[in-house]
């Protein structure tokens, strides 16, 4: 504001003024790379499509994008993925056959808790309709999102922490992983980013 004062000086047309302002701001807008930070804290099925998702597309957009992956979330980094859903911990998911006639397809399956939970083998089903689902409407795996992401220059930043807390081996992680580093080393880059997400 010091220097918009000193550049109005007295007698100067203030439309003038006006004018000149509003260049430099429509400038430095135009100038303005956006950013984004995303903390992925999940490591299942349906959590990993959030963040490469919208990693990705901010990307592709033009944006620097950075995502911190810690606690169950580091699973989306190992090098060979194996992610599960679990429809106990998701009582809102819709559950639909991803195989027979149009009728079965189409309804929506309230599967009760207590089946859930005691059914063995479950999980895996139900993860298995999911990729087939998935295949099936032609979605990207989450392979080829974290590829995207990579050709697009996202950073995937992993917490050191967790690595230490899960006495993991950094070797069985993608070696594109730009840096292991902690809370307190991604916080600032939170900070001054345009859009920050936690998921």
């Amino acid at each position: 504001m010091a220097n918009a004062a000193r550049v109005l000086e007295p007698g100067m047309d203030r439309n003038l003024f006006n004018e000149w302002f509003d260049d430099r701001m429509a400038q430095k807008e135009a100038e303005h790379v956006p950013s984004m930070t995303i903390i992925a804290t999940k490591g299942t099925l349906d959590m990993a499509y959030p963040p490469f998702i919208l990693a990705s597309t901010a990307a592709a957009l033009g944006w620097d994008v950075s995502v911190f992956f810690t606690f169950y979330g580091l699973n989306l980094l190992r090098k060979d993925l194996d992610l599960e859903i679990s429809p106990l911990g998701n009582p809102a998911m819709p559950m639909k056959m991803p195989v027979g006639p149009d009728w079965l397809r189409s309804i929506n399956m309230n599967i009760p808790n207590f089946v859930m939970a005691n059914v063995p083998g479950f999980e895996k089903m139900a993860s298995g309709m999911m990729k087939k689902t998935m295949r099936d409407k032609g979605v990207a795996t989450i392979e080829e999102l974290r590829s995207l992401c990579l050709e697009a220059d996202v950073k995937l930043v992993a917490c050191q922490m967790t690595v230490d807390l899960f006495s993991m081996d950094q070797g069985e992680f993608i070696p594109e992983i730009q840096d292991w580093i902690g809370a307190a080393s991604f916080l600032p880059t939170a900070q001054k980013a345009d859009v920050s997400l936690f998921i």
